[in-house]
């Protein structure tokens, strides 16, 4: 396992025994020094007590936040973004600079914009331009803090509706996002369980896509669970990864089978520090 990975929990599906503002101190008793977040706030404009709080939280826990999600809908209710959909658009837009501006705040450079579900009986196409319209501005206002955007696949088994459910898909959208605004900012979150989950194979994406590829997100396959409760060989595809090119962060965002703090038996607790392998 290269050290040129760093490996850190998804505060959104890992420790969820605990209320949020507990995850933090949990995670960093686990021996973690980072983290990253779906959006955990309701709505798109929390107030700023509800934003004091989870940052004291991190603080205090000494978790830095590396990776956030844009605001994408009531997710337990089958909601998976917001910026493609019309009914949507003005919700997410009124999130982006909030979102940018308190990842900014918190040092985090990585925001994950979840592309939305099929709305239907309307035109695929028109989805895809507002996509494009809203990743483009959530690209701009991301590049004046110097963070990137990433565009992940999310596979069709457990969310029928999403419109991105290939490594192809997402790329080719990261790419008309990059030509749309000339930043470069915008990136692909390879998230190694949902590609498997659709088949796809995953050597061949992280050799076609390495140079797109903005962050790495991982579970076993077919249940979710941590690494060993599947069938994925996970010490191959980080090394892959690493042969590839690929140095950045591994995002730990499985359900773990049994408590949270007893999944964390494949890593090695000193591999569990970002900034130690930074």
């Amino acid at each position: 396992m290269s050290a040129a990975l760093r490996f850190h929990v998804n505060l959104s599906i890992l420790f969820t025994e605990l209320p949020l503002l507990e995850r933090p101190a949990a995670a960093a008793e686990a021996g973690f020094t980072e983290a990253e977040l779906w959006w955990p706030f309701d709505g798109p404009t929390p107030a700023d007590a509800e934003l004091d709080a989870l940052e004291r939280s991190l603080g205090d826990a000494g978790i830095a936040l590396v990776g956030l999600n844009f605001d994408a809908g009531n997710m337990p209710g089958g909601d998976r973004g917001l910026l493609s959909r019309p009914a949507d658009s003005d919700r997410f837009r009124a999130n982006i600079d909030v979102a940018v501006g308190y990842a900014a705040r918190l040092g985090c450079t990585a925001l994950n914009a979840l592309y939305g579900n099929r709305v239907d009986g309307l035109d695929p196409a028109v989805q895809a331009e507002l996509a494009l319209e809203n990743l483009a501005l959530a690209a701009q206002a991301a590049h004046r803090e110097g963070a990137v955007v990433l565009v992940e696949a999310v596979n069709t088994v457990e969310n029928p509706l999403y419109q991105l459910d290939s490594a192809k898909a997402a790329v080719e959208v990261v790419d008309a996002v990059n030509a749309a605004t000339g930043l470069g900012n915008t990136k692909f979150l390879c998230d190694l369980y949902h590609l498997a989950k659709m088949g796809e194979d995953l050597p061949a994406v992280i050799a076609a896509y390495a140079d797109r590829i903005g962050h790495v997100q991982i579970a076993d396959t077919p249940g979710r669970g941590q690494p060993g409760t599947g069938e994925l060989d996970f010490d191959d595809l980080f090394d892959r990864l690493t042969d590839a090119g690929y140095g950045g962060r591994i995002g730990l965002e499985y359900k773990p089978v049994g408590p949270s703090a007893d999944s964390f038996g494949w890593l090695p607790r000193e591999r569990r520090s970002g900034r130690g392998n930074a």
